[in-house]
């Protein structure tokens, strides 16, 4: 694959890079697997439960690390159970070969965050979670937590995505704010102004509503079984708290415990850019605001069909009860600059887009 711009690389890219055995799955790709600037990832036949969390370590291999942290292994050929609160570590069925000057990052799908499935990517030699160095060559593992619910998986269930990078692809400031002028990246009713610096485009918390809707989901504890390839198969009330405003427009977070909320702003993404959603400082508040951070080309954009999408908040309350006000800014959007537009936009199509158009809304699981 030769190309020399820099920039996030496009699904012709990608494509490009299965072509030339960059990317090697163990079996053909499927339908929906190439998103406009990433590709799902896919569980592998063996997925083994790991008494704690590693990485390898400069000059390690993971399936070297495995014989001190593996515990038993478990197929899931025929799909097993995941069980909360265990760790496990799952070879993927696809592998790499980066190409010079290409690096990768991984992010979780927004369904797996949405259920509180907490799963990162592992490399060999790896010092990092989710992160693939240019030149890297090897296989690629999953590290799957299940923190709220319980899931049952099978093979070829996609849990993760990467997103591959050449060069800078950064936004600086001056040309965030130039985007922001021609594309409206964040809008909220009534509202011209956006928090908008070098780290990105500020989003805020909505804690009220208009209509007498939720605001938010807090997850309940001790429910049922999730399988992972069930659609709108599950009662929102069996699994969800639904939370409702305050007068104050105040949520109070309770330790431990696992929220949806959405954001404030509406969010577009152009098909010339991709964008990342990024927790806010910790500064501001004992919790952490997101696990799925990759927002593709298209999303509420009109180009795609959207109107603005609002971005949907995973919230996990760490150490303290934390009050959470209307309109605190909570994350940032981290915009990048396609390499090229993708020949796919997120919306358009047969892509599945669940998400596209959204408001507060729950992982496609749920009725």
């Amino acid at each position: 694959m030769q190309h020399s711009a820099s920039g996030v690389l496009p699904s012709q890219d990608i494509r490009a890079m299965l072509d030339s055995g960059a990317l090697r799955p163990d079996t053909p790709i499927v339908e929906g697997q190439i998103q406009p600037a990433s590709i799902d990832l896919r569980l592998g036949r063996i997925a083994y439960r790991i008494r704690a969390s590693f990485l390898p370590g400069a000059n390690t291999t993971v399936a070297e690390r495995l014989a001190d942290f593996s515990m038993h292994e478990i197929d899931l050929t025929a799909g097993a159970v995941l069980e909360m609160g265990c760790v496990y570590l799952v070879p993927l069925l696809e592998s790499i070969d980066l190409p010079v000057g290409i690096s990768a990052v991984a992010n979780a799908k927004s369904s797996t965050g949405r259920l509180d499935l907490f799963t990162r990517l592992i490399c060999d030699n790896g010092t990092e979670f989710d992160r693939l160095e240019p030149g890297y060559s090897g296989p690629l593992y999953a590290e799957i937590s299940p923190r709220t619910f319980s899931v049952l998986a099978r093979t070829g269930i996609r849990l993760n995505q990467m997103r591959f990078r050449a060069g800078n692809t950064l936004y600086s400031g001056e040309a965030l704010h130039a985007l922001h002028t021609n594309e409206r990246l964040v809008h909220v009713e009534g509202e011209e102004t956006a928090d908008i610096d070098t780290d990105g485009v500020g989003f805020s918390v909505n804690l009220r509503t208009n209509d007498k809707g939720p605001i938010g989901y807090r997850a309940k504890q001790h429910t049922g079984l999730i399988d992972l390839e069930k659609i709108g198969a599950y009662a929102i009330e069996d699994y969800w708290d639904a939370l409702y405003t305050d007068r104050h427009g105040r949520l109070i977070l309770d330790p431990g415990a696992f929220y949806i909320l959405a954001s404030r702003e509406a969010v577009h993404v152009p098909p010339t850019c991709a964008a990342e959603m990024t927790p806010y400082s910790a500064l501001v508040g004992e919790f952490r605001v997101h696990y799925a951070g990759f927002f593709d080309p298209g999303f509420g954009h009109s180009a795609a069909g959207g109107s603005g999408a609002r971005g949907v908040l995973e919230v996990r309350c760490h150490e303290t009860p934390f009050a959470l006000e209307h309109g605190q800014i909570v994350g940032r959007l981290v915009y990048e600059a396609m390499r090229e537009t993708p020949d796919i936009l997120y919306g358009v199509g047969g892509l599945g887009s669940n998400y596209q158009g959204q408001g507060l809304k729950l992982s496609k699981h749920f009725k």
